[in-house]
């Protein structure tokens, strides 16, 4: 859930939109939380085709669409994937939180030409807007769909929520993930517990900060950047988590826990 205050100042509390963008001004977005509604004012500017690629549909990752501005521009076309999830009647949840009662304007009515493809996730990989896409099943209740992108000769890797050792069913085996993210330029994944915190967590489909510093270490990642954060973490403990982390980990990664409006440049092997 977002997490307004003071107590999270510095990392931000809005819940998980992330923007890429190629030089020749391609983009995706990864999710459509409440961060995509700030996103949302930058993209009215342009008239370029939206895409957005939806891990899964729980409320935190879905919540911010029906205040996405872009949605209420006449003829705007928006392609929005939908994670691969176990509920097939739950595909449709981005655009049916705004019918009924739950939102006073309906998903039928809005101007934009959005699409909804159910199909991309199922598949191994996809093009849109001149990415390639690689997919991964997550390790989380309810299913979902993590990402491998790749342009400009870069690769950016977003895997959230996801639980790298989940106690029942394993979608993806901890072996097959460090595959997956294999020399990313960056690695963008949940760690929303730490080592303690989980044994009464177990299951909840998120993983650990070292679960996820030692991934990132065994398949060479160059960056990691620890995002879902939970809401009840304050400032001051992710600082002193993201010290320990630094310590334990910086001679081998560079490793931060996410802040709101934290950007990367990637330069081209090609400039």
């Amino acid at each position: 859930m977002p997490s307004p205050g003071e107590h999270t100042y510095v990392f931000g509390g809005n819940t998980s939109c992330v923007y890429i963008e190629q030089k020749n001004g391609d983009s995706l977005i990864l999710d459509s939380g409440t961060g995509i509604v700030q996103l949302g004012e930058m993209l009215l500017k342009h008239a370029s085709p939206i895409a957005i690629l939806l891990t899964h549909n729980h409320w935190d990752h879905i919540q911010g669409f029906p205040f996405f501005k872009p949605i209420y521009q006449a003829e705007r076309d928006i392609t929005i994937v939908v994670g691969d999830v176990e509920d097939e009647q739950s595909k449709q949840a981005v655009l049916m939180q705004m019918s009924g009662s739950f939102f006073p304007v309906s998903y039928q009515d809005l101007p934009a030409n959005i699409t909804l493809n159910t199909q991309f996730a199922t598949q191994e990989s996809f093009t849109i807007n001149n990415f390639n896409v690689l997919t991964a099943p997550l390790n989380h209740p309810g299913g979902g769909t993590a990402y491998c992108v790749h342009a400009e000769g870069k690769k950016i890797a977003y895997i959230t929520d996801n639980e790298l050792s989940p106690p029942g069913v394993v979608n993806t085996t901890l072996a097959q993930w460090a595959e997956f993210i294999k020399g990313a330029d960056l690695l963008i994944h949940d760690a929303q517990f730490t080592t303690e915190e989980l044994p009464l967590k177990h299951g909840w489909g998120h993983s650990t900060f070292k679960q996820v510093a030692e991934l990132a270490v065994d398949a060479c990642i160059k960056n990691l950047a620890i995002i879902s954060h939970d809401p009840a973490r304050t400032d001051d403990e992710l600082l002193a988590i993201e010290t320990q982390l630094q310590a334990n980990y910086g001679e081998q990664i560079n490793i931060e826990c996410a802040r709101e409006g934290r950007s990367f440049e990637f330069i081209s092997s090609k400039d």
